[in-house]
């Protein structure tokens, strides 16, 4: 069944100025989640619309063209994932994934599909609104920096990252990352060979500083192991992770 509703904002303290709002297709099948989700970010300043099972979720995305997805992964008609799939294959829009478990699995192939962050429930509606703020500006930052160019391509041995087309390659091959996984990486290649602290990649990527969500940077970590290698990405138990590169 199709329960989208538009609602426009009018008010919050992240406004922004007249028809400039950000619009934001929450995807749940449970009303009461769909409507506090939707309340909480029109007061946020966003304009919000709904769907509540898989097909209407693409329909609305293909017609309404949101910035970004609040998807939940269990959906009546087909699931978040294949929404996630059928979304991004007609334009990326970054998905912050909502799931009922906390299935690491679950998390994975969320991120391996295209979803940028995830949330598991149940989860406060200030996270969930602090999170949307954080991947629409990464997507803000994104743009900025493939309009102004910066620093050229950054080559370690055989992995080259483009800042300026947010473009990875592995040994001459291009690596689809999602905008959070190139975010990721070029954080841990400023400083090659240093260990950054889970708390350290919080705050420099996802600009979240709190300590609960470190389990978000290792599933993240492990997402790019399997793009780039994981040989790569060294853990250093109990503090963060480190690029490795070849000896000079």
């Amino acid at each position: 069944m199709d329960n989208t509703q538009t609602t426009t904002a009018n008010g919050g303290a992240g406004t922004p100025l007249p028809g400039t709002q950000r619009r934001v297709l929450v995807v749940e099948d449970d009303p009461t989640i769909a409507d506090a989700i939707a309340a909480r970010l029109r007061a946020e300043g966003f304009q919000v619309h709904t769907a509540g099972d898989g097909p209407a979720a693409v329909d609305t995305a293909h017609a309404w063209q949101p910035d970004l997805l609040v998807l939940d992964v269990m959906l009546p008609g087909f699931d978040g994932l294949e929404v996630c799939r059928r979304v991004q294959a007609q334009r990326p829009v970054p998905v912050l994934m909502l799931t009922a478990r906390d299935d690491e699995t679950d998390m994975l192939v969320g991120l391996g599909v295209g979803a940028d962050d995830y949330m598991t429930k149940p989860f406060s509606m200030r996270e969930l609104a602090a999170r949307v703020h954080v991947l629409l500006r990464r997507v803000e930052r994104a743009t900025a920096a493939a309009r102004s160019p910066r620093g050229g391509t950054l080559q370690l041995g055989d992995l080259a990252i483009d800042h300026a087309q947010r473009r990875v390659r592995v040994r001459g091959d291009d690596v689809h990352l999602t905008p959070t996984e190139f975010d990721l990486l070029a954080c841990l290649a400023q400083t090659p060979r240093a260990v950054l602290s889970r708390e350290q990649l919080l705050a420099e990527v996802w600009d979240w500083a709190d300590a609960s969500g470190t389990r978000t940077v290792d599933s993240h970590i492990k997402a790019l192991r399997r793009k780039i290698g994981a040989e790569r990405i060294r853990t250093v138990h109990g503090v963060g992770y480190a690029l490795e590169t070849p000896a000079p």
